[in-house]
């Protein structure tokens, strides 16, 4: 920044912005925000910091006060001017302060502030604001910008103004109060800011637990117009609710801040708060919602926790400080020191952040966990809500896969119905005593898994299979593949080997009707060609005549379905037909001797295995021609 030392105080003078304040100023007023909203989230962070300024420095020195103690930030609009102008009454600048502060980019003294400190000053100081690099955004919104100043405990104060193009004008002027007022000059189509309900939104929004009351004028409705009346209100609520002790604050506050932050109508299911200290400190108050929100399977949302830096609101992000399958968490995440670009919008990689965000996460998951254990009902109640979501966590988060897939949740085969409320460990602790593993089935319906003709061994051997049926399913089941030592298994793929739970007898009768069906197998493959990767007799079926199977290293059916409807190419793979040769109609097959009825009924077998695990016909309308001439 160019500076004339030699300037007569008095004078108005015109100063130059170097040219990389020039770079950087554009790049904030047409790139940097996303939101033109934060222009007053920043306005007012910085008036916050000036107001913990003054505090700090009136501990030594308590004159700097001039006789009012009572810290305030106000806001006022003028509709004819087309202005909005922010008020505090902290510490102010002098004209030096100025030119070093306010007219350098990323820089608004607070850093020098901080360097000043040592020993235990350095520990007082802990409320005092870092950031203030964003009182340039104020040109978003304005195209003019004026700061009157005046230090406490000066005499004079100075006025800087800048149309944020190639320079700036400082005067010396006189302000009666200490402390800053800045006066945005609307931009042509941003009356939006005229609005009272407007500004008290943004406020509420973004600095609603600022430290210090935020005042605005009442407004009360004439004429159909907002009018400001001569009295004041404080619009922020003036205290951060989580950095408060856990004892003072009641179950009534804790569900009307959910309320407030969650923009929901209904109390959370559970939340939890606490006070992380050591390496990284921060506090923690997180909320588990009772109702899925609209948008929950937009992967793209960003919002769920609310980061505040010293009791400012800095952003809402859930991908950053919550895993994406935790995306339905709320609430807020206040700690001392995050590094932050220079928006605020963006948080850097860190090993702080990551920090954060782990231990966040195991708050959540023990928190769930206590709900499964101690409240089943409200457990259920999430679970209806949230399970689906819960179920990407395995493939996710891989530290605490053991952990999420603990409290998943699954229908099976014992009730038979759509509910899903056994969890992997209540299946083990049913499971069969010379059961190895935890069977499954996959399908595109809880119908289609239900009715699935895989399950038919299962339900005579009173063996309890999971019915998989959610489309987040098939993900699930390419990370959770064991649980308590437990390998999970499909039903429908590769060979099926019940181990222990076939006796020999069993296993004896199965080898000698595999040996007696070899010539039908055979002559089945023959008539099917290359549709199947292989025919054999099957140890699945007691009452169908047919199913198909994957190889074990195979994509499910389910699977590749799915991928197709999503446009993504399916790795070729072809199904494996087995038979059930006690079945009247393999035993009608095996009867015919002429071969072109024989292989009409092979492929309507093989049609309708296709069919029963949920497949689609290529060529539907022959099927039809050889289902009719057989009924015929």
């Amino acid at each position: 920044m160019a500076k004339d030392s030699s300037a007569k105080p008095n004078n108005k003078e015109s100063m130059p912005f170097q040219a990389e304040v020039k770079q950087l100023l554009q790049l904030m007023i047409h790139s940097l925000y996303s939101n033109k909203e934060i222009v007053l989230r920043e306005l007012i962070s910085n008036a916050s910091d000036a107001a913990d300024k003054l505090r700090f420095e009136a501990i030594a020195n308590g004159a700097l006060y001039e006789g009012d103690s009572e810290l305030k930030i106000r806001i006022a609009f003028d509709k004819d001017a087309r202005t909005v102008t922010i008020s505090d009454n902290g510490i102010g600048m002098n004209r030096d302060e100025v030119i070093a502060n306010i007219g350098t980019i990323a820089k608004s003294g607070t850093k020098e502030f901080f360097n000043a400190l040592s020993g235990d000053q350095a520990k007082d100081a802990n409320l005092i604001g870092q950031f203030g690099v964003g009182f340039y955004s104020a040109f978003i919104i304005a195209d003019k910008v004026s700061l009157t100043t005046r230090r406490a405990g000066a005499s004079e104060a100075v006025r800087w103004e800048s149309s944020g193009e190639g320079n700036f004008t400082l005067e010396v002027t006189e302000k009666a109060t200490r402390g800053t007022d800045v006066v945005l000059h609307l931009r042509a189509g941003e009356d939006e800011f005229l609005s009272d309900w407007k500004l008290k939104t943004i406020v509420r929004k973004y600095s609603d637990h600022i430290t210090l009351p935020i005042v605005m004028k009442k407004s009360e409705w004439k004429d159909g117009a907002e009018v400001p009346t001569d009295d004041d209100e404080t619009v922020n609520t003036a205290s951060a609710l989580w950095a408060r002790n856990k004892n003072d604050i009641s179950e009534e506050e804790y569900q009307a801040f959910y309320k407030h932050v969650s923009h929901d109508f209904e109390n959370p299911l559970s939340y939890t708060h606490s006070r992380v200290e050591g390496k990284q400190e921060y506090i923690s108050l997180l909320y588990i919602p009772s109702k899925a929100p609209f948008d929950l399977y937009d992967r793209e949302r960003r919002h769920g926790i609310k980061l505040y830096v010293k009791r400012v609101f800095i952003m809402e992000d859930a991908e950053k400080l919550m895993p994406q399958y935790l995306r339905f968490v709320r609430g807020v995440i206040d700690t001392s020191d995050l590094p932050l670009n220079v928006s605020r919008e963006i948080l850097q990689s860190s090993r702080d952040v990551d920090a954060i965000k782990a231990g966040s996460v195991k708050k959540v998951l023990s928190l769930l966990e206590d709900m499964a254990e101690n409240k089943p009902d409200d457990y259920a109640k999430f679970y209806g809500e949230f399970g689906r979501v819960l179920k990407e966590g395995p493939g996710e988060d891989f530290a605490n896969k053991d952990k999420i897939a603990g409290l998943l949740r699954f229908a099976t085969t014992k009730a038979d119905t759509e509910l899903q409320n056994v969890s992997l460990k209540d299946y083990i602790a049913r499971m069969q005593s010379e059961q190895e593993v935890i069977y499954y089935i996959t399908a595109e319906s809880f119908s289609a898994a239900q009715h699935s003709p895989h399950l038919e061994i299962f339900r005579k051997k009173g063996i309890e299979v999971l019915l998989l049926s959610d489309r987040v399913d098939e993900w699930l089941l390419g990370s959770l593949t064991e649980f308590d030592g437990k390998k999970l298994q499909s039903i429908a793929k590769g060979d099926l080997d019940l181990g222990k739970l076939e006796s020999d007898t069993e296993k004896d009768i199965q080898k000698k009707i595999e040996e007696e069906a070899k010539s039908l197998v055979e002559k089945i493959k023959a008539s099917l060609g290359d549709q199947v990767k292989d025919v054999r007799v099957t140890h699945r079926l007691t009452d169908s005549p047919a199913c198909l199977v994957g190889d074990a290293n195979d994509l499910s059916g389910n699977l590749a379905r799915m991928l197709k409807a999503a446009g993504q190419t399916a790795p070729e793979s072809k199904p494996i037909l087995e038979i059930n040769p006690g079945h009247k109609l393999v035993k009608r097959l095996e009867a015919e001797s002429a071969d072109a009825v024989f292989t009409d009924l092979a492929l309507v077998l093989f049609d309708q295995a296709l069919l029963a695990e949920g497949g689609s016909l290529n060529d539907p309308a022959s099927f039809v021609k050889r289902m009719n001439s057989l009924i015929v």
